[in-house]
């Protein structure tokens, strides 16, 4: 399995083929090998910055010899008008690097920015807002930092860090006990030290997981607040519990008065514009 920076090296290497081909024409064209200028990442719109460490990989897998200034770190809010970092060395490899420094940044800067938003919604309270696997295909290890960046938690990564019983899972495998019981099998058969998370669609769901056992997370899923409440009485600290599906911005904090220890929020990253911002030369 290869590992996050690998992973990023692969996304990269696909940005650039994409992008570049047998190579940026138009740079070729009209600036001297042997130019060399400075250009500074300005920020056009506030939000959290997101991206700063990727786009020094990003600027040095085109060209080793550029010189960053970090301004602005991973993290801090930003307005219209600040320098997040400049960066200086070959004309022609500052603008190859461009666009795919630029959509990164872009992306992970949203991501974070919504997810600050969301965070901060639920302040004061104890329940920590979640990500998804509904993200970009290839961009997720990226998405996933910024969403940590923005001082939101990681869900699991993929499907090979976590064991989640979702309602087909149940169906497929002949109910909620059935399920539990096959997880619980395969990971002792196989080696395997994962956590278990079962989704519920009731309250009686509830009961049967907590009869069963061996369930690290309970997932409540397109629970009403009041009905949340409810069930996170039920649980009673026993396990952690996450609410899931239908929860908007705008109901988030009643589902976070319930005392629920997670919210999972796929608009963290499949509903995100990016932050604007540009690349330019000073």
């Amino acid at each position: 399995m290869k590992t996050k920076d690998e992973l990023i090296d692969v996304l990269l290497d696909l940005a650039f083929a994409e992008d570049i081909g047998d190579g940026d024409h138009t740079t070729l064209s009209t600036i001297p090998a042997e130019a060399m200028g400075r250009s500074k990442l300005l920020i056009k719109e506030k939000g959290i910055l997101a991206g700063v460490e990727i786009a020094k990989k990003v600027l040095h897998k085109v060209d080793p010899s550029i010189k960053i200034d970090v301004k602005i770190n991973d993290g801090a809010e930003v307005n219209p008008g600040d320098i997040a970092f400049t960066a200086e060395g070959p004309v022609r490899s500052l603008l190859v690097a461009e666009r795919t420094m630029l959509n990164i940044m872009q992306r992970m800067s949203g991501v974070a920015t919504m997810t600050r938003k969301y965070q901060d919604q639920l302040k004061g309270l104890h329940t920590k807002v979640l990500d998804t696997r509904k993200t970009t295909p290839g961009m997720r290890m990226l998405e996933k930092e910024a969403v940590k960046i923005g001082g939101g938690t990681n869900h699991r990564i993929g499907l090979f860090d976590m064991i989640l019983i979702k309602d087909n899972h149940e169906d497929f495998a002949g109910g909620i006990e059935q399920a539990v019981k096959r997880a619980e099998e395969y990971c002792k058969a196989n080696g395997k030290d994962l956590k278990i998370e079962v989704e519920c669609r009731s309250l009686d769901d509830i009961r049967k997981v907590l009869e069963i056992g061996g369930v690290d997370r309970i997932m409540f899923d397109n629970f009403t607040p009041e009905l949340t409440r409810e069930a996170v009485m039920l649980v009673d600290g026993k396990v952690e519990t996450e609410s899931s599906g239908g929860i908007t911005f705008d109901t988030l904090r009643d589902y976070g008065e319930t005392g629920v220890d997670y919210i999972s929020v796929g608009a963290l990253t499949h509903s995100v514009k990016g932050l604007d911002m540009s690349f330019k030369a000073f």
